[in-house]
């Protein structure tokens, strides 16, 4: 996906993906992964999502990629935070205590450079991106992170039925992108009332997924 559709998205803030008070589903199953106090979580592609200000009240560690440096801006004045800034190579760095955000590509992201992972916290990555760039993607993500456990939401509908993002990503694909590396836990499908985009589905579902060694 052209990096500047997401950019311009965030730049005439038609951002309807936004879940300001954070993900419902995070909230119910918060204990699915069962990390300690203190653990540090990575959410990829997080934009400003409310979950980072839910997993910081919970005492928890929270790093993040994305690529649009308009989001993060928003995240910190959100937080009430003023954060420390610094380059690392191409990505940009904000910090405050517990809280890391890097800008830039998430495929350059190493690593080295991300730090300890404890658990990853998928709510609108591996949806927000096409076919093709999905198996790239979970191989990266696997490897930066060295096979953390993964908490994982996916939509489940008929992609000729509706233009994403967020793109259909079924049980079968996340098998498919996973299996070899995980076990993979299907914790909860649950049907959305109204649909996406204005559009209804009765057959639309998101998935939580619990994924681990």
């Amino acid at each position: 996906m052209d990096p500047d559709f997401w950019q311009n998205r965030w730049a005439i803030n038609k951002i309807v993906f936004h879940e300001k008070d954070g993900n419902k589903l995070l909230a119910r199953h918060f204990d699915v992964i069962e990390m300690p106090e203190g653990a540090r979580y990575f959410v990829p592609l997080c934009g400003k999502t409310g979950d980072i200000a839910h997993l910081l009240s919970k005492g928890y560690q929270v790093v993040g990629i994305e690529l649009a440096e308009t989001a993060i801006l928003q995240l910190f004045q959100e937080l009430g935070i003023v954060p420390a800034y610094c380059e690392v190579g191409s990505l940009k760095h904000y910090s405050a205590e517990s809280l890391d955000i890097y800008v830039g590509d998430f495929f350059d992201l190493t690593a080295d450079v991300l730090g300890t992972v404890d658990a990853v916290y998928d709510r609108a990555a591996l949806v927000a991106l096409p076919v093709d760039m999905r198996p790239r993607y979970g191989a990266h993500l696997a490897a930066i992170t060295q096979y953390a456990k993964q908490m994982l939401i996916t939509f489940e509908y008929v992609q000729d039925d509706m233009d994403g993002p967020p793109f259909n990503v079924d049980e079968n694909e996340v098998r498919a992108h996973y299996a070899d590396t995980y076990e993979i836990e299907l914790v909860r499908r649950i049907d959305i009332p109204g649909g996406l985009k204005a559009v209804s589905y009765t057959h639309l579902r998101a998935h939580e997924t619990s994924l681990h060694l």
